[in-house]
Formats: C-alpha cells, sequence, structure tokens
C-alpha cells in the first residue's frame, strides 16, 4: 500500500508513525525460509542478512510489512549508510514493522489498521528491543510532531487513517506522508564532466516519468563525496547510450548540454533506470527542481513509478470527497437467509426472486450478491445512468448461460418506470419503448431482470440529441495483449494532452479499456462522431501496426480496433462500476492515468473488492459530467499539434 505527499494539517482520526529513512520491505514468513522482498520483488535476504536471520528466528507464520534502516547514534535513519551497509561495522541494521497482511493462513487486509497493528505488536520477538521493532504511534499533533522530528534532523512522519484498511499496490488518501524538507525521488539520464576537473563527473542529469514520458527536471552537483561518485561511475557503465532519453525538455529554457556540446564540459546519457532522491528548495514554473543536492541512490523500485510529487493542500485533504466515503452505502440490502424478498426503494415496491441462484458459478457470486452490489455503489453510478435510456443485456442464467438484448420494454415494465419513445429502422412505423433509469429503484429492477451489466445511452433524456461524453472504445483483438491496450490508450492520453484535452478511463470489465472526453451537451452526436474519428486517426497514425479504424473483424489483420462508433445515436457502453458478465465478476473501474500501466488486470476490479476499493479513492470519473470542451479549440490544436 502507498502513501500520498500531503501537507501538514491537524485533524481528528489520524494516527501518526516517523517516517523512516530506509528501504521499504515485506517480510514473508511461511515455513522454514523466510522471504524478504522489496518494493520491486528484489530481495534483500542477503543485502540485509541480519534482517534475514532475525526473521527466520521469529516463528510466526505471517505477511509483515515495515521499512530496513540503519539507526545512527542519535536515533536518526540514515539513508546513505543503509545504502552502502555491507557489514554490521557500517552501521545498526533494524527492521521497523508497522503492519500486518496475513496471520497464520489468515489474510487479514480487511482489519482496520489498528486492529491489525494491536495483533503485529503482540508477535513482535525478543520484547521490540532485538533486530525487528515496531513502528510505534506518536501521541501529538502532525504540527508539533513535524517540529520534534525536523530538530531530530529525520525526514518526516506519516499520518494513517484511523480504521483504513490495507489496499496493496494502491496508492490512497488514507495514507500520507508529510515531510520536513522537500525530498523527491528523481531518475539519472545522464552526468556531466567538467574537462580537467579532478571530480568523476560535476552534476547528474535527473527527470521524472509523465504519463510515460521522461521529463528533465535539473542537474544535481552536490551532495556526494568523490567516494561515492566513483562508485556511482561503476553503476553507471551498463546504462551509457549514445542519445538523450529525455522525451520533455522545458518550453524556451533547453539546457545548452540539450541544444548543442557545451565547451569544456562532456555529457554522457545514461538509460533511465537507476533512482536517486534529492533534497531541493522549490520547483520553478518551468518544472525545474531549484538548488537540488543529492540525498542517495535507490535501487528498491521500479524507475517507471518515480513521477513529480505534489502535496495535497490541507484545504482537499479536510474537503476532498475522496477522502471519505460519505456517498456509498455500507450497509447490503439482503441477508444470505433471503431466497425472495419484497422491498420498498425509492417510493416503489419491487420484488426481488431467485437471490440463491448462481450467477458465478465457480466463484460462488450470486444473483443476491449482483443486487447488494448495485445497491452499495448505486450513489456513485447513478450519476451515469440517472435520466438515461437503457439497453438491458440480460443474463437470468448468469453469465454463462447464453444472455439476451432488450430494448423495448413495451408493456413489461411496472407502471412507475419512465420510457422514452423510439422508431427502430428495421420497424419504422412501430413504436417502441426505451427504458429510463431515474434511480436506485430503476437500477435494482435491472439487476432484477438478469442486467449483470448497466448500458446506458451516451446522452438523457433532457438532451437525447447531445451526448455528455465522447468515448473510445478500445476493442483488442484476440491475439492482442491487454499490454498492447494499455500502449493504445497511453498514446490517445498522449495526443489529448498535447491539445490540452482532458480525458479519462476506465477498465471495460472485459478485455480493453474505455476513454472518454467530457463535452456536457455542447454537441450533436454527429460532431462528436467526427471528433472521435479524428482523434482515431491521428492515434492510428501513430501506431500503425497495431491498431485499425476498420469495424469489420476480418479486416483489422488481428489489431486493435479504436472504435469511434460508439458515439452514434442509440450506442451504449458499460457504464463506470457496471458488473460485466465475464469470469470472476469484473467491474468497469476508472483508473488514475498513472496506473494505466504494465501490470494492470481487468480482474484488479471485481464485484468482491469494488466497494472498498471505492473507499478509498473515490469517484475519479467524476470530471466526465463537469466542464465540457470546447471542440473547435480542440481541434485546433490537435491539428496544429499534426503539423
Amino acid at each position: 500500500m502507498l502513501a500520498t505527499l500531503a501537507e501538514p494539517f491537524d485533524a481528528d482520526g489520524w494516527l501518526y508513525e516517523v517516517k523512516w529513512d530506509g528501504y521499504r520491505a515485506l517480510a514473508i514468513m511461511h515455513g522454514d525460509e523466510p522471504e524478504l522482498w522489496s518494493r520491486n520483488h528484489q530481495s534483500f535476504n542477503r543485502k540485509y542478512y541480519p534482517v534475514y536471520e532475525a526473521l527466520k528466528s521469529w516463528g510466526i507464520s505471517a505477511v509483515v510489512d515495515g521499512e530496513i534502516v540503519v539507526r545512527k547514534h542519535d536515533g536518526r535513519s540514515d539513508f546513505n549508510s543503509l545504502q552502502n551497509w555491507t557489514r554490521p561495522t557500517d552501521g545498526q541494521l533494524l527492521f521497523y514493522v508497522f503492519d500486518l497482511l496475513w496471520l497464520d493462513g489468515h489474510d487479514i487486509t480487511g482489519l482496520p489498521l489498528e486492529q491489525r497493528r494491536i495483533l503485529l505488536r503482540e508477535r513482535l520477538p525478543d520484547n521490540g528491543n532485538g533486530i525487528i521493532r515496531f513502528s510505534e504511534n506518536l501521541n501529538a499533533t502532525a504540527t508539533e510532531l513535524l517540529e520534534a522530528v525536523s530538530e531530530a534532523g529525520m525526514e518526516g512522519i506519516m499520518a494513517k487513517k484511523a480504521g483504513s484498511l490495507y489496499y496493496p499496490g494502491l496508492r490512497t488518501a488514507d495514507w500520507l506522508k508529510m515531510k520536513t524538507r522537500k525530498r523527491q525521488e528523481v531518475v539519472i539520464g545522464g552526468y556531466m564532466k567538467l574537462n580537467g576537473s579532478p571530480k568523476p563527473f560535476s552534476s547528474l542529469l535527473v527527470g521524472v516519468f509523465e504519463d510515460g514520458l521522461f521529463r528533465y527536471v535539473g542537474k544535481v552537483g552536490t551532495g556526494f563525496s568523490q567516494v561515492q561518485q566513483k562508485e556511482m561511475l561503476r553503476t553507471f557503465k551498463p546504462f551509457i547510450r549514445d542519445t538523450s532519453p529525455f522525451d520533455i525538455l522545458p518550453v524556451d529554457t533547453t539546457p545548452p548540454q540539450f541544444r548543442r556540446r557545451t565547451t569544456g564540459m562532456q555529457v554522457t546519457f545514461l538509460e533511465p533506470r537507476l533512482i536517486c532522491e534529492v533534497y531541493f528548495t522549490e520547483i520553478t514554473k518551468e518544472g525545474l527542481l531549484r538548488h537540488p543536492a543529492f540525498a542517495g541512490i535507490r535501487t528498491d523500485k521500479p524507475a517507471e513509478e518515480v513521477v513529480q510529487e505534489t502535496p495535497i493542500p490541507k484545504s482537499g485533504l479536510l474537503k476532498n470527497k475522496t477522502m471519505a466515503s460519505p456517498t456509498l452505502h455500507n450497509e447490503i440490502l439482503f441477508s444470505e437467509k433471503e431466497e425472495n424478498a419484497v422491498l420498498t426503494v425509492n417510493k416503489k415496491q419491487l420484488k426481488f426472486t431467485h437471490l440463491d441462484k448462481l450467477y458465478w458459478p465457480e466463484d460462488k457470486i450470486s444473483k443476491r450478491d449482483l443486487l447488494n452490489y448495485y445497491h452499495q455503489v448505486a450513489p456513485y453510478m447513478l450519476p451515469y445512468l440517472k435520466n438515461r435510456p437503457m439497453s438491458l443485456h440480460r443474463h437470468p442464467n448468469g453469465y454463462k448461460a447464453p444472455g439476451f438484448y432488450q430494448k423495448d420494454v413495451t408493456d413489461t415494465a411496472p407502471d412507475w418506470v419512465e420510457t422514452l419513445a423510439y422508431r427502430s429502422e428495421e420497424e419504422p412505423d412501430v413504436q417502441k419503448e426505451f427504458m429510463v433509469c431515474t434511480d436506485e429503484a430503476g437500477l435494482l429492477y435491472m439487476a432484477n431482470l438478469g442486467c449483470i451489466e448497466m448500458n446506458p445511452w451516451n446522452s438523457t433524456t433532457r438532451h437525447p440529441d447531445n451526448p455528455d461524453w465522447c468515448v473510445l472504445d478500445l476493442d483488442p483483438d484476440k491475439n492482442n495483449t491487454f499490454e498492447q491496450v494499455i500502449d493504445v490508450a497511453n498514446m490517445i492520453h498522449d495526443v489529448l494532452k498535447a491539445a490540452d484535452i482532458p480525458c479519462f478511463c476506465k477498465t471495460s470489465g472485459s478485455t480493453g479499456l474505455h476513454i472518454y472526453i467530457p463535452l456536457k451537451t455542447e454537441y450533436s452526436y454527429d460532431q462528436t462522431v467526427e471528433f472521435a474519428r479524428l482523434i482515431a486517426t491521428l492515434v492510428q497514425q501513430q501506431m500503425p501496426k497495431l491498431t485499425s479504424l476498420e469495424r469489420a473483424v476480418t479486416k483489422r489483420k488481428g489489431k486493435i480496433y479504436l472504435d469511434f462508433l460508439q458515439n452514434r445515436t442509440q450506442a451504449t457502453l458499460a457504464a463506470p462500476y457496471s458488473v460485466r458478465p465475464k469470469p470472476k465478476a469484473p467491474v468497469s473501474m476508472p483508473l488514475h492515468w498513472d496506473e494505466v500501466k504494465k501490470g494492470l488486470q481487468i480482474t484488479d476490479f471485481t464485484i468482491r473488492n469494488s466497494i472498498d476499493i471505492l473507499k478509498q479513492r473515490g469517484d475519479l470519473f467524476s470530471g466526465v459530467l463537469k466542464n465540457g470542451i470546447d471542440m473547435r479549440a480542440a481541434l485546433d490544436r490537435l491539428m496544429m499539434n499534426d503539423e
């Protein structure tokens, strides 16, 4: 579980710990041989063998989260000493443990933070005075603690929301890091050496990743000794390259070393794989670090994870909706004892039947589970369903059995269900009725019919000819990998970002990804489909070997289809937070763009875990329904960038 950088604030309901300046590590103890892993899955067993031996003699069956540090005589952790640690004479090696994920065969990540820490503390070896120690709670306000740790020369504090759960791999606002000094991880992209200088090198050229591109953030010329520099040069050797690795340079302030070879200076470029930490005073308007100083090399995480961190402001922490889950329904509708039930929802009476029917037999997920999920997620999901005509995709016998689509609900829906009249191309003389979802009662009514997924129009009945969003549906061929889909999504993001066009990504819940652009009902369906066609064309030109604009599967030749035709009248896609009729009951989940990377899987978000995840992250898709783009200006920027 990852933490978010935040400005200091004082509030009730938070637990505080020291932010140890070391290497994060996961200890896995089950059987005779424990494992000690870094964040990027490197083994620490040999490098920090005293910790490994301490784990070996601990004698518990558990998975423990903690930080490996070298502690100095004054009690401070010293990152540089840890990096260079080879033997006990190099410093006192300690493993500060702070969380318990698994114990005696049971996953306990779903227990509240306080309970997990009590269970961990009760099982400390040697009364907590040996190599393995407990990271204690600090009893004071965040402001007081930061002042104290600053005076002690320590890095900062961790603030963790009381009662919070543990979400492996997710960065949430329930864990916050507050620092005494500005400090940033950066990736080394090269180094400079002044001709005639006795120093091994004069400065490092460093950057961060931004939407998959490597952005230059400055030179680091202080903070390291010549001994460190010589060791670093040996480390650099395998990564030397001929060209600059930086994709993004400061506008109008391109450093001389990237414009031309500077007189008297030799530049060596490196593959962006090595991470270091730097102190700095501020970030300039060009995105450069001011007065950076070297703090140490890191080897415990992938370089691609290094992005520029911006603290969440105090106002955002105390008011931001994503900090809590004020709208999600915590209670469930149906207990295990009920097979049928009659409930009143939104003042409408609904009869629910066959609640025990297994919709996902291999996962023991029932119709009851589906209805309980839609009840809990309704406050988040309804903004994307409300007042929208629906295409009912029914699977009354579960996801494996053949399903069927029902658009016309004439004479079948209850009187309270709102409808929208339409005429199909096949039967232009016959008036039919789309069901319109207006509230939770409508959502649950559809789920009770066996609608595993919810498929709304892109527009509402108030503006039926003007969609709220433009969407690109990435539809892979059976031979495409999901990593290729991720690459295409990031290319779309790059194209749109370069034209200053906001976009939001979610998993389809099936095999692809969906990318939405907010429109705010300002444009027609015809305009929207042509806008999407242009974007798809620009992306296809960038990735011709991987993508296709051909609608017919036989003409795509195994490529990913950039489906821009989902923007036509009456077209539908699975709504955000919709369950899909696929194995393991995946959910169409909105994503942070920094999650759209290698390792992402459709089944990361399912009916089993999505409610808990949403309690941590809030609605990441809400921007889709907010300020719409100026399409004419966006087109101008797209075409200008394409020249």
